[in-house]
């Protein structure tokens, strides 16, 4: 863990309680004399360093040391236009796509999207917070929705699709966002719609799942 989040970081005495008690004290075992780094949400940009002073029975007391200004985030923004898939899926891969530095993720249901799945962003916002902890990252990943394709081409018309294309990814350096559909691909009437848009595939003959496409595509964008 890089730093940890608290709506408390910033005040001269810290108290943890609770999970974070658990996760600092009992799981990561850090005692007396120990310093730690803490956030707080509302002023990111801030890393406060801080100094176990007391440990009880469920609760331990930290002093503040300094504060600084210390900002950690992507050199370059990139955008994923994302067909709407099962939440669960979304899940198991966001937090990678977080630590590879993804800026913006917009799903967009679109004509072979499972209308039944909703995006949880509630709970994607707090997978980001977990995952900012680990990696270190100061900012978050933004989150829209989009009721078709139509829509989301309106917003961003210089969007590149992932497809099924003769022209394979070369030059990515370019790349600011990307479309990717979700299972079963684009339906006719989409593909259609995106005839005059850049469209590129991977150099496999393999299928890729739509979590794997986000991972792979990201990778090379931005690693």
């Amino acid at each position: 863990m890089i730093y940890a989040l608290s709506d408390d970081a910033g005040k001269e005495i810290l108290t943890l309680k609770g999970e974070q008690y658990k996760y600092l004290i009992k799981v990561r075992r850090h005692s007396v004399g120990d310093e730690l780094f803490f956030r707080n949400k509302e002023q990111i940009k801030q890393l406060h360093r801080y100094i176990i002073t007391d440990i009880e029975s469920r609760s331990a007391t930290l002093k503040l040391l300094e504060t600084n200004t210390q900002e950690f985030k992507p050199k370059k923004f990139f955008h994923i236009g994302w067909c709407v898939i099962d939440s669960k899926s979304v899940e198991k891969v966001l937090a990678s796509l977080n630590e590879m530095g993804v800026g913006k993720v917009s799903f967009v249901y679109c004509e072979r999207s499972q209308k039944n799945f909703k995006p949880d962003i509630k709970r994607y916002q707090r997978i980001l917070e977990a995952s900012n902890q680990q990696c270190g990252r100061t900012d978050f990943i933004e989150f829209e929705i989009f009721k078709n394709l139509s829509s989301f081409i309106d917003a961003y018309p210089d969007t590149q699709v992932l497809d099924f294309t003769p022209e394979v990814l070369e030059k990515e350096s370019d790349l600011l966002r990307v479309l990717i559909g979700c299972e079963g691909g684009f339906s006719p009437s989409e593909k259609e719609l995106l005839q005059n848009q850049k469209r590129f595939r991977f150099d496999t003959p393999l299928v890729l799942r739509s979590e794997s496409a986000a991972l792979a595509i990201s990778a090379k964008v931005l690693l």
